[in-house]
């Protein structure tokens, strides 16, 4: 029911994970874990259809409602995603009974009459630059946002010390999500949601799609794993493998794309652990010459 008393307002401005109450659904452990955490930076890696998206939405409301002011941003690869996040908003808003009047209301933003804003945004660098003092930003399907857009968004959360949550699923061993989440150390609270644990996800329809899309996709979309790309010529973690910290590159640099390659030899480099290294000086159109 919504929150029409001030006892009822209270205990929501309280407790964040009655957010979804009105909408009939009891969270996950996980999604009121979530919706009750204060972490400046979350990660959260779920599976498909494991009910990210409506727990992300339920931090944007919770925070326009209870924070007089805020903005939030709602971050996604492509607009038509970034307004299926906004629906949820509005709709999580809707069951609650629009308890803050709302001042405008377009497909792409929701100002409240207590000065907060939730603003619907497309996955492109050039769009976004402007904002600043946000509050809160979700960035939803993060795996799939491109890297000098993530570096674009980080800066605005600098003078508010807003929260940044990332949602996602996996999309290959790649991007600053992946590297978020394998090397983000203790900056980032992390959540991994895969298929089996939630409850919504019949264990039939699951075995339905691992022999439907293979081990490898279905690791990846329900299973929270991260997998190399289909087009990737050396997996991430052969590459990983072949490289050693204590090689150090021996670069000799040619006069031009026509010079004569030296006559060097792995005996001639200084130390067994050099690699040796060929770098032509000429114009960035030379073609590349053959190496030994």
């Amino acid at each position: 029911m919504p929150p029409t008393s001030i006892a009822g307002d209270l205990a929501l401005a309280l407790d964040p994970a009655r957010i979804v109450a009105p909408l009939g659904l009891t969270p996950d452990p996980w999604q009121a874990a979530v919706l009750r955490s204060p972490a400046p930076r979350l990660l959260l890696n779920c599976a498909r259809q494991s009910g990210k998206s409506t727990v992300s939405a339920g931090i944007a409301v919770h925070t326009a409602l209870y924070d007089p002011g805020a903005l939030v941003l709602l971050l996604s690869p492509s607009l038509r995603q970034s307004q299926e996040l906004f629906r949820k908003c509005l709709a999580i808003n809707h069951a609650l009974g629009s308890p803050v009047p709302a001042e405008a209301e377009t497909k792409l933003t929701w100002e409240l009459a207590n000065g907060s804003r939730i603003v619907s945004l497309p996955g492109k660098e050039a769009t976004i630059r402007g904002f600043s003092g946000v509050r809160l930003l979700l960035a939803d399907e993060a795996a799939r946002v491109p890297d000098d857009l993530y570096h674009a968004i980080r800066p605005m959360l600098a003078v508010s010390g807003g929260r940044l949550v990332a949602l996602s699923t996996p999309f290959g061993k790649r991007g600053w999500w992946y590297a978020a989440w394998t090397h983000g150390g203790d900056a980032w609270e992390r959540y991994e949601v895969p298929a089996p644990a939630v409850p919504r996800i019949p264990a039939t329809f699951l075995a339905e799609e691992r022999r439907a899309l293979g081990e490898r996709v279905f690791a990846q979309e329900y299973l929270c794993r991260f997998r190399d790309t289909d087009d990737a010529v050396f997996g991430a973690d052969a590459i990983a493998a072949a490289a050693d910290p204590h090689v150090k590159p021996l670069l000799i640099a040619l006069e031009g794309p026509d010079a004569p390659l030296p006559d060097v030899r792995a005996d001639d480099a200084p130390d067994r652990g050099t690699a040796l290294v060929w770098t032509a000086l000429g114009p960035a159109n030379a073609p590349l010459r053959d190496r030994p």
